[in-house]
């Protein structure tokens, strides 16, 4: 189970699992799926846009739903991560591979490639500024923008251990400007981050969770100077989730009950501890925590939503409720969107279909995070999907895809960037304009395959990253 968990505050938190040792794990192309698919089981790989806020005007949200904010974009930029210099500067791999996050903050695009490579750009001058990757084995996995203290955190494994241990850095905006990726400094030096072990960045509540498997210990950090704060075992505990100010630590099932507690993310507090009935020997298909509701699923039987103040229990029938792949929750409006079979649904805490999507098939079918973007005001969801809406019949060209604007709670589609759309150009080079790059993709390569998205509201821009480790901006 994927769940994109999107924040009311910040952006989504994002989990790094440390791996077995496998030199393969890392620059083999099928065994980096495996990777990358294992990052996303159970709380985040990440989601895309990830900058949500809180309590937004009624004006403000009208105004970012509107379809006059993407009329007439156009490709206005391109940019290559894989330049003669990453290719000197690397040892491995030579070879291209898809871009996997993009990260945008203060006129800088940060963007990460399949293979471990992750360079900035300026978006005012268009020119790389620097490699993040601070030594030639250095393999990124993830990249966290902390704005807190406007720094870039990169988690990264090395040949060196064999690619076994997670290494956190952090580096200034303002370093990656002035080309000192290098005056980046360690994070949790202490902490043996080795597989089953992981690091979560949570953004909502500005804090730092990690797991050492060696010392069977969770820590939590504050996220604004990296201090500890607290610690507790790890015995028994199956998994961990964190919502807004609490921290949920749900253990193993013991015959057909389970024990859950809920601690404040602040101190570590015990604010609740409870039992949760389950059926015996029945698989637990998901268990996910947001605000006081819990949802519960077992195989083969109906969905559970426990409120956790008042212990009131809901069902949802299975013919009603299909289990998705992924989940976005929207804490704001006490709404959540699942993801299934390329198509997205709304639903509300009492089990309800809310809202259905149009014209909104998306290309991937594993759903991945990085290409579903989510307004700042939670009412527009960008997506990547089929431009042709999937009509394809056997022998035809394979369907083009589309980044597509839809209203969270219409579902209606209000404006989309297709290839199949004529006015759609590349936007002419302006005269005596020094900055503005080549861009070699034509329009229909430059959403071809795309596999990262990042909506900057501030400039209101589109950034896209292929497969080809090309990234290309979408303006009007």
């Amino acid at each position: 189970m994927e769940n994109l968990h999107m924040t009311s505050l910040g952006r989504l938190r994002q989990r790094v699992t440390a791996q077995k040792s496998d030199t393969e794990s890392v620059c083999g192309e099928s065994s980096t799926k495996k990777l990358c698919h294992r990052d996303c089981l159970d709380l985040v790989n990440k989601l895309q846009c990830r900058e949500i806020g809180g309590f937004p005007w009624l004006a403000r949200r009208i105004a970012t739903s509107t379809p006059e904010r993407f009329r007439h974009m156009q490709l206005q930029e391109e940019y290559d991560i894989y330049d003669d210099d990453v290719h000197s500067f690397m040892h491995f791999p030579k070879n291209r591979s898809k871009i996997i996050e993009i990260v945008a903050a203060n006129n800088v695009i940060v963007a990460l490639s399949q293979s471990g490579i992750c360079v900035a750009f300026h978006r005012t001058t268009n020119k790389r500024m620097c490699i993040l990757n601070t030594s030639p084995d250095e393999v990124i996995r993830s990249i966290f923008y902390n704005k807190c203290n406007e720094s870039m955190v990169t988690v990264s494994v090395h040949a060196s251990d064999y690619f076994s241990s997670l290494k956190c850095r952090n580096t200034p905006i303002e370093y990656i400007r002035r080309n000192r990726s290098d005056a980046g400094y360690p994070l949790f030096e202490t902490e043996t981050l080795k597989w089953p072990g992981f690091i979560e960045f949570d953004d909502v509540n500005a804090k730092v969770v990690t797991f050492s498997a060696e010392d069977e210990i969770y820590k939590v950090f504050d996220m604004k100077n990296y201090s500890f704060l607290y610690s507790f075992p790890s015995k028994d505990i199956q998994e961990m989730k964190i919502s807004p100010g609490i921290m949920v630590l749900m253990y193993k099932a013991r015959l057909n009950y389970m024990l859950i507690t809920i601690l404040s993310i602040e101190d570590g507090k015990l604010l609740k501890s409870f039992y949760h009935l389950l059926h015996h020997n029945k698989r637990l298909e998901f268990m996910e925590q947001f605000n006081e509701k819990l949802l519960i699923k077992q195989e083969n039987e109906n969905l559970q939503i426990l409120d956790v103040t008042n212990s009131r229990l809901t069902e949802v029938s299975t013919k009603n409720f299909i289990t998705p792949t992924a989940f976005i929750f929207l804490y704001e409006y006490h709404l959540f969107l699942t993801f299934r079979s390329r198509t997205v649904a709304l639903w509300n805490y009492q089990g309800q279909l809310v809202t259905s999507f149009e014209d909104n098939q998306l290309w991937h079918s594993d759903c991945a995070s990085n290409n579903i973007c989510i307004t700042r005001d939670q009412d527009l969801i960008i997506t990547y999907c089929k431009a042709d809406n999937g009509q394809e019949e056997e022998g035809e060209v394979p369907p083009m895809g589309s980044i597509n604007m839809s209203n969270i709670f219409t579902g209606k589609c209000i404006a989309k960037i297709s290839p199949l759309d004529p006015s759609l150009q590349i936007a002419p080079r302006k005269r005596g304009d020094p900055n503005r790059s080549t861009i070699r993709s034509t329009l229909k390569e430059a959403l071809d395959d795309v596999t990262a998205i990042f909506f900057n509201e501030e400039m209101n821009e589109i950034y896209t990253g292929n497969n080809k480790g090309m990234i290309h901006v979408w303006s009007n």
